[in-house]
């Protein structure tokens, strides 16, 4: 059995690595477009802080880990999906046959359209090549412009301001992390790290950039110009499925999916960014970008290869998030649900928020800002669709009370 793994992040690894312990004699060839070999990308942030080295990113620390298991680790970009024929082609103009294959490809940084944005200075914060550029370009009292404040925006704040980098922060939105906070949680993150020097300016971004002799001259939508040493375009990540093009397998945002993460082509399964599969709480198909569902979806993914018939649960969207050291979380419907109820504990004195969203009997969404113990309780109750009973009326009235609940309603986790 021939089994092609695109993608060497972490999902592509997971999914060899159980392949191998599936089946012995299987060929197993894994796709690694960067080149770079298999890294976490979530280890970046670390990198820009120096807290790791490069070798720090590495997935297996053992140069000789994959081809002991007998993985075949192919430096190489697909480009092109022939599912008729069983076989992918690659950038250098191979082409690789396979039995099975597996799409774990992630997400490729969106791209501003603006002119001067690729000129020198100009970087986006995705990939190994990325972190070496701005370690290289940001030196102490280096002015920074970064255009973007969502998830990835907020986590490399902190490696920005302790390389001793003049940070300016572009939010289109007005909102910090728009996409997994509420407003008044996306207020206190900003608030947060106005108080600790950095400059964040809402309903504002880039009209366009110009070289300014060695620096760079950031025109903003406002009319008001920065000067820049370094502009840090972080607006966002989508599927990376270009390769995908003419190949019939179905896409949507990204690869539809079933509950056993095939794709609708024989063959042909999809996990991670990339996977559009159905969520926990309703069974509605979306993508979570996040690293746990992507190992999950792969380690099922790989048994199902194998011949197995495992199905996937259902994944949960989570975020954890320190930005300058205050640490927030969102899980699942955090913004509620039409006809549900809501409650919010707001504490900006102690830079604490709470949120807790409702449908029914049923816990369906959580946010938290400022508390570090026991929030993973909540994903607990959401995720086992816990009936709640008489501690749904007692966490309307007092939300902190969420560890209570949990300890509560243990037994009753679906």
């Amino acid at each position: 059995m021939k089994h092609l793994i695109i993608g060497a992040g972490a999902a592509g690894v997971t999914a060899a690595e159980t392949l191998r312990k599936l089946d012995a004699a299987a060929e197993i060839t894994m796709l690694d477009g960067e080149g770079e070999g298999p890294y976490a990308r979530m280890t970046i942030p670390y990198m820009l802080s120096d807290k790791i080295g490069e070798d720090g990113t590495h997935l297996r620390r053992d140069p000789d880990h994959f081809s002991s298991l007998r993985i075949d680790v192919v430096k190489a970009r697909a480009t092109a999906v022939d599912t008729a024929a069983r076989s992918v082609r690659l950038a250098d103009g191979r082409t690789l046959g396979y039995d099975r294959l597996l799409i774990a490809t992630g997400s490729v940084p969106s791209k501003e359209s603006i002119e001067g944005i690729d000129l020198p200075g100009v970087h986006t914060c995705w990939t190994l090549a990325d972190a070496r550029a701005i370690v290289a370009e940001v030196r102490p009292g280096a002015r920074v412009v970064q255009m973007g404040a969502g998830f990835v925006g907020c986590i490399i704040i902190q490696g920005l301001v302790s390389r001793g980098a003049n940070l300016t922060i572009l939010v289109r939105s007005g909102r910090m992390v728009s996409r997994m906070m509420p407003p008044k949680a996306s207020e206190m993150i900003a608030s947060w790290c106005e108080a600790r020097g950095v400059r964040v300016m809402g309903k504002t971004q880039a009209a366009r950039i110009d070289r300014d002799g060695d620096a760079l001259k950031v025109t903003l939508t406002t009319g008001e110009v920065l000067p820049a040493d370094v502009y840090l375009s972080v607006v966002g990540v989508k599927p990376g499925l270009d390769f995908l093009t003419g190949s019939g397998i179905a896409i949507e945002t990204g690869v539809v999916v079933d509950e056993h993460l095939r794709t609708n082509i024989a063959g042909v399964y999809a996990v991670g960014d990339v996977a559009e599969s159905p969520d926990v709480i309703y069974g509605k198909r979306q993508i979570n970008a996040i690293q746990p569902n992507a190992v999950e979806q792969a380690r099922i993914a790989a048994m199902n290869m194998a011949g197995g018939d495992t199905e996937f649960l259902g994944s949960l969207a989570i975020n954890v998030l320190d930005t300058l050291g205050l640490v927030s979380c969102s899980f699942g419907q955090w913004q509620g649900a039409e006809g549900g109820e809501g409650v919010e504990h707001v504490d900006p004195a102690h830079h604490q928020y709470l949120s807790l969203q409702f449908a029914g009997d049923h816990l369906i969404g959580a946010t938290t800002v400022g508390f570090t113990e026991h929030v993973g309780v909540l994903r607990g109750l959401i995720q086992g669709k816990v009936k709640l009973g008489a501690w749904r009326e007692r966490l309307l009235a007092d939300p902190a009370q969420f560890m209570q609940a949990y300890l509560a309603t243990a037994d009753k986790l679906a």
